[in-house]
């Protein structure tokens, strides 16, 4: 005779414990209207794969509410009657239905695989999609790390709204539906004493859960502040200042508190988590050793067969956990829905630089009228958090207040078609918001800017992308190799080119002299380089790129002497026959512009060359004396 499980598990029960391991607080969210209409859009495209998987659920189920009937019948018309035709029959189709269990259950598992695997793949592509389209505004204000879990943590805890949840829910109403039709119809006697014990399950599981919900809370909190605290001491830039400030004991020490707190929060809930499953044993034992207490006494008085009596203990094992686990479904199906409304929030921000229905090629513009840049009174503030970020993504920065005055004011300038203008003016004065609405990372809240003399928000932002080119003061290089970061700037580019770029540049000798040449890794951030040798290889992707605007932001503002007048002779190439907007830090830029805009607090206070700006004895010539004589002696 079988031995009926006693243990808390069975179809449908594996997710049990897990179950009580959410967070009940999610029943409280409130969808909006038209969520759950959205949510199902994305399972439109799996929807046959979802119908078969339906299908082998429930075959599933069947097959599993079906194996004890069949030792029923094993035990009563065959044992018990002496049958040796009916024994070997039934349990030839036990073993057979053993067979196709195992069988649907890893078809099943394929169709849950390729249908959630494809959701992560469509959740994932879509957000990074819709994030690269975002404003540069965006992600000033937003925590990587929180971007991050979004594409991560809440991207899976969506598909399994369409796997697990559903899955879980399908299968456990399936199992209670036919485990308790086939017990009412053996005995209800007996199935109202099983059922009579399921509060003995589900409080205990309850009452763990909310602490292990609490638990999980602490845990991963912890965790996030652990793995902040490693990805800010482990990139180049903060490992050099743990080093440089002598404090690798201190940072491991804070650590190690950290770990301590995750380790002792572990043991915590290995703790309830071992409780909670041996209760949950020993009250199933109680159960079985009951319903055998009162269907033997029931068998000896003649009112049901012993085949019945096995076959109820064994129904048993198939009950309780399925019925625990519905008892928390709505915890389970809103967890999976919340997620996906975090995700949706993320997809729902919509960006504020975008393309006009009707927008043109600026290229074609370009080629007919020149790349001359003007600024026509223009006007600019930043936007709000409201407007281009969510406060759940931004934790510190979503407490500060919005900018309350414009940064710039009316400003008018214009660059010619081919040549250099200057921005200079102390810090604040409003010179890198100017060259970010020239390569429209934003867009100006009042007056125009044009290249060509088309407005760019009426180009496409492809091309306005093909038309300029941009060197920063921190020249950021991915962790990659040096043809990698160059071909970020043209994905085509030949090895011949890489290198025609790299001798425009005066890099060249520097990447030959490499033992990996062109394949050596730069390192995080680039910081196997140094800062004159970074500027040089975003000089070379310029190059490379071919644009016919340039805008330089204070690329030689952190360099030595040495650095800065190799750099100088790469970006006079660079410059050559360009329209170029350049941010000035060093006299040497200044005096080779052909003309020079001076901003102060958002406005343009003078204008004009060098020479004639220094005449005026006005706001240039006070700033070259304050900020521009040291680098005037250096280069005579």
């Amino acid at each position: 005779m079988p031995a009926p499980s006693t243990g808390f598990g069975g179809p449908g029960g594996g997710g049990g414990l897990r179950t009580f391991r959410q967070d009940s607080s999610v029943t409280r969210h409130r969808l909006r209207r038209g969520t759950t209409r959205r949510i199902l859009a994305f399972a439109r495209p799996y929807r046959a794969q979802l119908v078969v998987f339906l299908v082998l659920i429930s075959l599933s189920a069947a097959a599993g509410a079906a194996t004890p009937l069949l030792f029923q019948i094993l035990i009563d018309d065959g044992i018990t009657a002496g049958r040796t035709d009916v024994v070997v029959t039934v349990a030839l189709v036990v073993a057979g239905l053993a067979l196709l269990s195992g069988l649907l259950s890893i078809v099943e598992r394929w169709f849950s695989a390729r249908i959630g695997e494809g959701l992560i793949y469509d959740l994932r592509t879509a957000v990074f999609d819709h994030v690269q389209r975002m404003p540069l505004a965006f992600f000033s204000r937003t925590r990587t790390g929180a971007l991050v879990q979004r594409l991560n943590g809440d991207v899976l805890g969506a598909q399994q709204a369409f796997t697990s949840t559903l899955s879980n829910v399908f299968s456990n109403l399936l199992t209670v539906t036919f485990v308790l039709a086939a017990m009412l119809t053996m005995s209800w006697q007996l199935t109202l004493v099983a059922l009579a014990l399921l509060p003995a399950f589900v409080l205990p599981a309850r009452w763990v859960g909310r602490r292990l919900a609490g638990i999980t809370r602490e845990s991963y909190a912890l965790n996030a502040e652990s793995a902040q605290l490693m990805n800010e001491r482990f990139n180049v830039a903060g490992a050099h200042l743990v080093k440089v400030f002598g404090q690798p004991e201190r940072e491991s020490e804070r650590f190690a508190g950290q770990a301590g707190q995750v380790r002792d929060i572990g043991v915590r809930a290995a703790m309830y988590s071992t409780v909670f499953r041996v209760g949950l044993t020993t009250v199933a034992a109680v159960a079985v050793a009951v319903v055998y207490g009162l269907g033997g006494l029931m068998a000896i008085s003649g009112s049901l067969t012993v085949g019945v009596v096995v076959a109820l203990t064994a129904y048993l094992a198939r009950l309780y956990a399925p019925l625990t686990a519905l008892s928390n479904v709505q915890v389970d199906v809103m967890t999976a829905l919340v997620s996906f409304v975090r995700v949706l929030e993320v997809l729902d921000l919509r960006p504020s630089v975008t393309d006009a229905p009707d927008a043109r090629d600026l290229r074609d513009d370009v080629a007919r009228h020149g790349a001359r840049l003007e600024l026509d009174d223009v006007t600019f503030r930043y936007p709000g958090a409201a407007d281009v970020s969510l406060a759940s993504l931004e934790a510190v920065a979503a407490d500060t207040a919005d900018p309350t005055h414009d940064t710039l004011q009316g400003i008018s300038f214009t660059v010619p078609a081919g040549s250099m203008v200057a921005l200079v003016g102390h810090s604040g004065a409003g010179k890198t918001t100017v060259s970010q609405l020239a390569t429209r990372m934003y867009d100006p809240t009042g007056g125009v800017v044009r290249i060509a003399g088309r407005d760019l928000r009426d180009v496409t932002q492809e091309s306005l992308r093909d038309t300029i080119g941009v060197v920063t003061q921190e020249a950021h290089l991915f962790h990659d190799t040096i043809a990698a970061n160059l071909r970020f700037a043209k994905a085509d580019a030949t090895d011949a080119e890489l290198e025609a770029a790299l001798r425009r540049a005066h890099v060249w000798d520097l990447v030959a002299g490499l033992p990996a040449g062109l394949e050596t890794v730069v390192g995080d951030r680039g910081y196997r380089l140094s800062g004159g040798e970074r500027q040089r290889l975003a000089i070379a992707r310029v190059f490379l790129k071919a644009p016919q605007v340039v805008v330089l932001d204070e690329a030689t503002a952190h360099l030595d002497s040495e650095s800065e007048a190799a750099v100088q002779l790469a970006l006079a190439d660079a410059l050559r026959g360009r329209t170029s907007l350049v941010i000035a830090h060093r006299l040497s830029t200044v005096r080779d512009a052909d003309a020079i805009v001076v901003l102060d607090a958002g406005r343009v206070v003078e204008a004009g060359t060098h020479s004639e700006l220094l005449a005026r004895d006005g706001a240039y010539a006070d700033l070259y004396r304050t900020q521009f004589a040291d680098s005037d002696v250096a280069a005579a």
